[in-house]
């Protein structure tokens, strides 16, 4: 965020400093658009826009994932969890793109893939680095410098934040592994019909229990960041 100058002859060159930092509302979101949202969008385009097979779109949209997977851990020294993810979910895909012909394990298929993200961020809840915290972060400091810095000093030193955090990522996870779970039973269960459209309904469903259920550990964790940037 920029700040008012203290005089009008620093305005100027206070102006051109905030110009050349990173938004904190953009740098926290980045990381979900390029890794998971971006991935996504090119599988879609690929598949459902350039008619490529489910097997070449996966393959192809996980290039970037590879990619900045690669580049973390060897010129960073650190895994990109998100990209690293994404990774996994579509190699998944590929794993499952055999299953063809009977609808029932079609609609199985998928909902193995949100069942092995559901397990990724449920063992990430067993870590110092839950992975939907950084999902959460950008709407709970809201691109404000203050609130920035408070999240990093409470992650780091804060064990009741740290505790929610957790929480906020094992009640994701189990929202969206019991999705998978009604899902796959739904699939065999049953008519084709029906879950042609309940399949998404329950994707819908698990989502919005992730995030109403996740209120009881974002909203201490806003509490936290509050009075901490205060």
């Amino acid at each position: 965020m920029s700040q008012i100058a203290a005089t009008a002859s620093a305005a100027a060159p206070a102006g051109a400093a905030t110009a050349k930092t990173p938004n904190p509302l953009a740098r926290a979101l980045r990381p979900l658009a390029v890794d998971i949202a971006g991935p996504l969008a090119g599988f879609s385009l690929l598949h459902s826009g350039l008619g490529l097979g489910e097997f070449a779109a996966l393959a192809w949209s996980s290039l970037l994932p590879v990619a900045r997977t690669v580049v973390g851990l060897v010129g960073e020294r650190r895994l990109n969890r998100f990209a690293a993810l994404m990774v996994g979910v579509n190699l998944t895909g590929l794993a499952l793109t055999a299953v063809s012909g009977d609808a029932r394990l079609m609609i199985a298929k998928d909902s193995v893939l949100s069942g092995f993200m559901a397990l990724a961020i449920l063992g990430s809840a067993l870590t110092a680095r839950p992975l939907m915290s950084a999902a959460l972060r950008p709407f709970l400091t809201r691109g404000d410098a203050a609130r920035e810095a408070a999240w990093d000093r409470l992650a780091e030193g804060s064990r009741a934040f740290r505790r929610h955090e957790r929480r906020f990522s094992a009640i994701w996870g189990t929202a969206l592994l019991a999705e998978c779970v009604a899902r796959v039973a739904g699939a065999f269960t049953l008519p084709v019909a029906t879950m042609a459209w309940l399949s998404t309904v329950l994707l819908v469903a698990g989502i919005a229990a992730g995030s109403v259920l996740g209120q009881a550990a974002a909203q201490p964790m806003e509490k936290l960041v509050r009075a901490e940037a205060a």
